[in-house]
């Protein structure tokens, strides 16, 4: 397990509105799931729009605010600008939000929105290489920061060609520069992260330790080959390269669930809690994802590739950072306004910061719901989808409701 420092951490008001927008945002993408069907196909501009809305919403705020404060937390370096994330959230929500309501309604907003993620993309990326060139440690999550973020400028100027070629204003293969963008975000950027930070994160709250880092090493080499040979692939329009990549980048995935299974036989916390929940719903429906890809590949059955994509974002993806909110937000927030207590009167635990009851709510509705809604998707029965999909909203308020009482906590 590393050790983690505090010292460098950034005021709770920068990083708490990333948490409190980013809930709404999963908020209103579950609730716009009520009005979808289990046939679609990803060109689809509503998909799109709803693709981006939880990504760039939930996902992309989620991570911004946590990296904001692990990054100089991991690097043991303070940030060189940290003012900047006080542009960025503004400029993350009000583009996405734009870019949504383009994909929906007006497909000429598309640029504008577009140009404004850029920008607060941009200004994260530069500014989290410039913290990690002034911080002399060369982890392998300090790797994981450089090489992400290389793939998240990758992923958004792609992004932005495409909403200009969607608008006629450049001419493209939409088609093959979409496989190129989202590889480059979801692989290169959010996985990347995810294989990162969850190498601190885990061990840090399973208190596991003592445990070799050769998968999670050979993990983080597949995975960033195999986002530049599909990213190459999908640019140069070399379907077997693409291949390539999809099967070194599974390679690498199973080498960091590998990973994952070791530092979890080695854990002494035995406390059943949300966190330890959430992680073995995301690693149990990461693995079914990959199993419904396996049967697409073989079978050609499109309702298979949807399924696999479904449980990997709502299932993989969204139980990690949902799991990960009970813990970090917290510990962030007793740090901020009862650590100086600590001594002098009664504190609270950590535990008590939020309702366990809510949370408990919050974790068996979006099992339900992302159970239901994958079957759903597989057998394409609108009955299933849609009361996942009701589920999952419900989840999502009791996920919002939670959030404000912790970052509200002590006030």
């Amino acid at each position: 397990m590393k050790a983690v420092s505090s010292d460098f951490a950034p005021p709770l008001k920068l990083i708490a509105p990333f948490f409190k927008y980013g809930v709404v945002f999963y908020l209103l993408s579950m609730a716009a799931l009520l009005f979808f069907e289990p046939t679609f196909s990803y060109v689809q501009m509503n998909v799109a729009g709803w693709v981006h809305l939880f990504l760039l919403g939930f996902v992309m705020m989620i991570i911004f605010g946590a990296m904001a404060q692990l990054i100089p937390v991991v690097l043991e370096t303070g940030h060189v600008v940290v003012d900047v994330y006080y542009i960025i959230l503004p400029l993350l929500g009000i583009g996405a939000s734009v870019m949504v309501f383009g994909f929906w309604m007006i497909p000429s907003l598309l640029p504008y929105g577009g140009l404004l993620v850029l920008v607060a993309m941009v200004i994260f990326a530069l500014e989290s290489m410039a913290t990690l060139r002034r911080s002399e440690l060369r982890t392998l999550t300090v790797k994981t920061v450089a090489w992400s973020n290389g793939y998240l400028l990758l992923g958004i100027i792609t992004g932005f060609a495409i909403a200009l070629g969607l608008t006629g204003e450049l001419s493209i293969d939409v088609e093959m520069m979409l496989k190129a963008h989202v590889y480059a975000v979801l692989g290169g950027y959010v996985l990347l992260t995810i294989m990162g930070f969850s190498l601190i994160l885990i061990p840090m709250f399973s208190l596991a330790h003592g445990f070799k880092e050769d998968h999670i090493n050979r993990a983080f080499k597949c995975v960033i080959i195999g986002v530049a040979l599909v990213f190459a692939g999908a640019l140069t329009g070399w379907e077997w390269l693409m291949w390539l990549g999809y099967l070194v980048n599974l390679i690498g995935v199973l080498f960091y669930m590998m990973q994952i299974y070791i530092i979890a036989k080695l854990t002494v916390r035995k406390e059943w809690d949300i966190w330890a929940k959430s992680m073995v719903f995301a690693f149990g429906t990461l693995g079914f994802s990959i199993i419904l890809w396996l049967i697409y590949i073989l079978t050609g059955y499109t309702p298979f590739l949807h399924a696999s994509v479904w449980f990997l974002l709502l299932g993989f993806v969204a139980s990690m950072i949902s799991g990960h909110l009970y813990k970090i937000v917290p510990f962030l927030v007793w740090f901020e306004r009862f650590a100086p207590l600590v001594g002098k009167e009664k504190v609270p635990m950590l535990h008590e910061m939020y309702s366990k009851e809510g949370a408990g709510m919050m974790f068996w509705f979006t099992v339900s719901g992302v159970t239901l809604g994958g079957f759903g998707l597989m057998t394409e029965s609108n009955l299933l989808f849609k009361a996942g999909a009701s589920f999952l909203f419900i989840g999502a308020v009791f996920l919002f409701a939670t959030m404000q009482k912790m970052l509200s906590y002590g006030k």
